[in-house]
C-alpha cells in the first residue's frame, strides 16, 4: 500500500486541473497581452480564474494578483510593503513560528536597517496577543502572521490580531500567510482586517509554480518585479496562463461543492489517527488536536528515535511523511517552531509531521499506525544502545 501523508509539502494535482493545463498548452497558448483572438482567449481564462478566486475570498477580482507561488507572494507582501512605507517607519512585527519564506525576507529587511520584532508564542504555537500589544509603536508599518502553522497545525488568532493592529493604527499593513489554511478553512480577508493574504496553488491540488496575493484595494505596496507592466504594473512578466487557469479549477473543486462535508471528514480522520497513535508507547502529539487546530496537520514526537531514520523506515513501507517543513530541508537544523513552543529538547529531532488531504482514507492511517507499532521497538533498540 502507498500512503502519501505529506500533503502540507505538496498535493497531487487534480485530474480536472491537469486537463485544463493541457488544454491551455495545446489550444489557448496565446499571450494574454496580445491584441488578437489568441491573446483575448488567454486573457479570458486568466480573468475567469481570478473571478473564481475572488468569489472564494468574497473580494473583488482586481484585488487578486497572480504569482509563482507562496514564496513570491510572501516576499512581495513583506518587501513590497516595507519599501513602500519606509518613510513612515521601519518597524515590523512577525510571529516567531513563521515559514522560511517569511523569515528570510525579514532577515533581508533587517540587513537594510529595518527593526524586526519576533512575537512570542505559547506551548501550542499561538501568538501571544499581549506581546503584540506591547510591541506596537509609532514606527510600526507591517504586522505579518501565518494563519495555520505548517509544522504543528496551530490556527493563529488572525482575526484578533487584525483587530488589535487596526485599532492601534489603521495605517499599519496587516499580512496573513494563508498558504496552509486556504482550501482547508473558509477564508474572508476582510473578516481578518487583512490588507494582504498569500496563497500557494500546489497546496490545494493545483499546479506547482502558481499562487496569488490578495491585495486589498488601496493598500500601500510596491512591486518587486519590474518589466512590461503586466497585472496593472504590480507584477511584470507574461502571465502563466496554464497555471492561472489550473489554479482556478483547483479552487473551484475545493470551495464550490460540499466544502463543509469535506472539512468534517478531514477532522474525523485526524481524530482517528491521533487516538490510535497516542496509544503507542513514548509517543506525544504536539499542540492542539481539536477543531481549534488545522484539519489536516498532525505533529507527533517519538521518543528515542531520530525523525529522519523513522521517516525513511516508513518510506520503505510506502508511507510518505515529513520531518517538518519541506522548505526547511534547504536550511538544515532543528525546527525553530518546535523550539519556540518549548518542546522538550530530547524530542526536537524526533518529530514527524503527518498531513492529510480530502482523499486520505482511514485504511491508510491504520496501515501507518501498524507500521509504527512494528518499527518503533526495533529503531529504539538501536538508538538506546
Amino acid at each position: 500500500m502507498e500512503c502519501y501523508l505529506d500533503n502540507s509539502a505538496t498535493t497531487k494535482v487534480a485530474d480536472e486541473v491537469i486537463d485544463m493545463v493541457v488544454r491551455c498548452m495545446r489550444e489557448d497558448y496565446g499571450n494574454p497581452s496580445s491584441k488578437h483572438n489568441k491573446g483575448f482567449e488567454a486573457e479570458k481564462l486568466v480573468n475567469e480564474a481570478k473571478a473564481i478566486i475572488a468569489k472564494s475570498l468574497k473580494c473583488e477580482p482586481k484585488e487578486v494578483l497572480f504569482t509563482s507561488g507562496g514564496t513570491e507572494s510572501n516576499n512581495m507582501a513583506i518587501i513590497g510593503t516595507a519599501l513602500a512605507n519606509s518613510r513612515r517607519g521601519k518597524h515590523i512585527l512577525v510571529s516567531s513560528v513563521e515559514h522560511s519564506s517569511v523569515k528570510e525576507p525579514m532577515n533581508y529587511l533587517e540587513s537594510l536597517g529595518y527593526k524586526i520584532t519576533w512575537l512570542k508564542v505559547d506551548h501550542n504555537g499561538l501568538v501571544d496577543l499581549e506581546d503584540l500589544k506591547a510591541n506596537l509603536d509609532d514606527e510600526t508599518i507591517l504586522v505579518s502572521c501565518m494563519h495555520i502553522n505548517n509544522e504543528m497545525g496551530a490556527i493563529e488568532p488572525v482575526k484578533e490580531i487584525g483587530e488589535i493592529v487596526k485599532a492601534y493604527n489603521s495605517a499599519i499593513v496587516y499580512h496573513v500567510d494563508a498558504i496552509q489554511s486556504y482550501g482547508k478553512l473558509k477564508i474572508v480577508p476582510k473578516e481578518f482586517k487583512a490588507d494582504l493574504l498569500s496563497v500557494s496553488g500546489h497546496k490545494i491540488h493545483g499546479p506547482k509554480g502558481t499562487g496569488f496575493l490578495y491585495i486589498k484595494d488601496r493598500t500601500k505596496i510596491q512591486p518587486i518585479i519590474y518589466g512590461g507592466g503586466q497585472q496593472k504594473g504590480m507584477r511584470s512578466g507574461t502571465e502563466n496562463v496554464p497555471g492561472c487557469a489550473g489554479l482556478g479549477v483547483a479552487v473551484s473543486l475545493i470551495y464550490n461543492k460540499d466544502f463543509s462535508e469535506k472539512q468534517d471528514r478531514l477532522y474525523a480522520l485526524k481524530e482517528h489517527f491521533i487516538q490510535a497513535v497516542s496509544e503507542l508507547p513514548d509517543v506525544q502529539v504536539n499542540g492542539l488536536t481539536t477543531r481549534e487546530s488545522a484539519p489536516h496537520i498532525i505533529s507527533v514526537s517519538f521518543a528515542d528515535v531520530r525523525a529522519e531514520v523513522l521517516l525513511h523506515a516508513l518510506e520503505e513501507k510506502g508511507i510518505y511523511v515529513s520531518s517538518g517543513s519541506a522548505c526547511s530541508s534547504n536550511h538544515p537544523g532543528l525546527s525553530t517552531t518546535l523550539q519556540a513552543i518549548g518542546l522538550d529538547p530530547k524530542l526536537l529531532d524526533s518529530t514527524l509531521r503527518f498531513s492529510l488531504n480530502f482523499e486520505t482514507t482511514e485504511e491508510e492511517l491504520d496501515y501507518t499506525v501498524e507500521a509504527l507499532k512494528e518499527l518503533l521497538p526495533v529503531l529504539r533498540r538501536f538508538t538506546r544502545k
